[in-house]
């Protein structure tokens, strides 16, 4: 299972980036997205990092905000999140996977992400 870091409490219009260390995994034999979950919903995804030619997707909503990647070196997986919206506030989580959420049955601890002034 792999745990969400780097949430907290940001003003609208801030920044924040989440984590998702993979240790013992080659960052290349999978893709990686990142989902949320707002109180009471089924996650969604948010964005994913495909495995092989490494294309990227994003949602509507967080296009030309948010951007994932992955940094051999430490084994992590990044989403660096900018002029962040209230209703980006949810509990967001990463996965080696990128699909329907509910395809996915490994989910570890998700991270608070609060957009709030």
């Amino acid at each position: 299972q792999l745990q969400a870091s780097g949430g907290g409490l940001v003003q609208p219009g801030g920044s924040l980036i989440l984590s998702c260390i993979a240790s013992g995994i080659d960052l290349d034999d999978y893709g990686w997205g990142w989902y949320r979950r707002y109180p009471g919903k089924e996650r969604e995804g948010v964005s994913c990092l495909f495995g092989g030619d490494g294309g990227t997707y994003y949602i509507d909503d967080v296009k030309g905000r948010f951007t994932i990647s992955k940094d051999y070196a430490t084994k992590t997986i990044y989403q660096q999140m900018n002029s962040l919206k209230p209703e980006d506030t949810a509990v967001y989580y990463c996965a080696k996977y990128c699909g329907d959420p509910k395809g996915y049955p490994y989910w570890g601890q998700g991270t608070q992400v609060t957009v709030s002034s």
